[in-house]
């Protein structure tokens, strides 16, 4: 079979978004373009600007935003005149999608039409979500049940790690699962980089603590806020930078005034420029990331690789990657533990550096070697459905 393939990827969130899926799907298609494949982006439109300079096409379908998350957008590509009109268009080998909803449901239906392997990544614990969003357990159960029955019209599924592949068993899915991890781009960060961030928030020469990612509360945001309570407390010298948007955005605003941090703590919203962003990794001592629902957060490999190590819950999803005292640092779910690490932490500088060091060696994989792996399975699938070896399960979803 020929090497070169034609890939969909089939993502709900994608630039100028950079949550974690969406970056994962710009990482694969920007990847998987540098080793020589076709690739095709389908996504809700985000901006209606120049979109020119990717390696790869990006086909988008007319999405509208939703309630109390404007930063998102959703839509029915199928209704969409002009989408269809350029989907027909485009030569397609195998079709990959990144989420079950909207974009999961065109990659099934395109799947189905031109007979494809369809393969799907599981990245999110969605019931929370449901959870969050309708504060009723029956539906958000009813939520995960329409999540597995997706999972199972695919030919193939992933899971980004294997504590998330056994969040997805929990929910129902009894098929096979893929671990196929995240990847990381190694880079540096120059020292003009940190310097503009130390001057920009003006850090003098304080220990930093660095949270990346959205303003939401399900991030375990409350935990860092208050074990920095804690800190000042205890006369702890520090700064904790909160960089990201979200729902709750005015509402951790508001609690970092009212636990009296307005002098040691400070949102900045959402960073585009990753220059900036990679300077504010590399200036942090330490990476604060507490959250119990992230499966494998893209920002922790992004801080490993400029050697900052991160302080996450012993026992969480996120934390699968962390070897206590090694290459990062475990704490109870709970303000007093997180405060008692992270001070622990900056009382022995050499040993902090020496984990950040062993984070960069350990927990960043290179995208190249993921898309490897991701490649033979691509080529397997595709050899399969030429040979008729793959059965089509989405005729009940059509």
């Amino acid at each position: 079979m020929n090497e070169f393939m034609h890939i969909g990827q089939f993502t709900d969130t994608f630039l100028p978004i950079v949550d974690g899926v969406g970056r994962v799907a710009l990482a694969y298609s920007e990847t998987l373009s540098r080793m020589g494949h076709q690739v095709t982006v389908v996504a809700p439109m985000y901006d209606t600007g120049y979109q020119g300079g990717f390696p790869f096409q990006l086909v988008e379908f007319v999405g509208r935003g939703l309630p109390g998350m404007k930063q998102y957008k959703i839509g029915e590509a199928v209704l969409d005149a002009h989408y269809r009109q350029r989907i027909r268009m485009i030569p397609l080998d195998i079709v990959h999608a990144h989420s079950p909803f909207m974009a999961g449901s065109e990659a099934l239906r395109l799947a189905h039409l031109r007979k494809l392997p369809l393969v799907a990544t599981f990245h999110s614990k969605y019931y929370d979500d449901f959870l969050k969003a309708t504060k009723s357990e029956s539906i958000a159960k009813a939520g995960v049940k329409l999540v597995v029955n997706f999972y199972n019209r695919c030919d193939e599924v992933w899971a980004v790690g294997k504590s998330t592949a056994d969040v997805l068993r929990e929910y129902g899915f009894e098929g096979e699962i893929q671990v196929m991890p995240n990847g990381a781009t190694l880079r540096t960060a120059s020292p003009k980089d940190v310097a503009e961030v130390t001057r920009r928030w003006n850090l003098g020469d304080d220990p930093l603590i660095l949270f990346v990612g959205q303003m939401d509360w399900k991030k375990n945001i409350l935990t860092i806020l208050e074990a920095c309570a804690r800190l000042r407390a205890q006369g702890q010298r520090f700064r904790l930078i909160l960089a990201g948007q979200g729902v709750d955005m005015m509402n951790i605003t508001a609690k970092i005034q009212e636990l009296g941090l307005e002098d040691q703590a400070q949102t900045v919203g959402h960073i585009t420029d990753s220059t900036l962003l990679d300077g504010l990794y590399e200036r942090a001592s330490l990476f604060a990331f507490p959250s119990m629902y992230d499966a494998a957060p893209m920002v922790v490999r992004e801080a490993a690789v400029m050697g900052t190590p991160s302080v996450m819950v012993r026992g969480s999803t996120a934390a699968e990657i962390i070897r206590d005292g090694e290459n990062g640092y475990l704490c109870e779910n709970q303000p007093a533990d997180l405060a008692r690490v992270i001070r622990e932490a900056l009382a022995d500088p050499e040993k902090l550096k020496e984990t950040g060091k062993k984070a960069r060696e350990t927990i960043p994989v290179p995208w190249d070697k993921v898309m490897e792996k991701a490649v033979e399975r691509y080529t397997r699938l595709i050899a399969l459905g030429r040979e008729g070896k793959l059965k089509d399960k989405r005729m009940r979803m059509l």
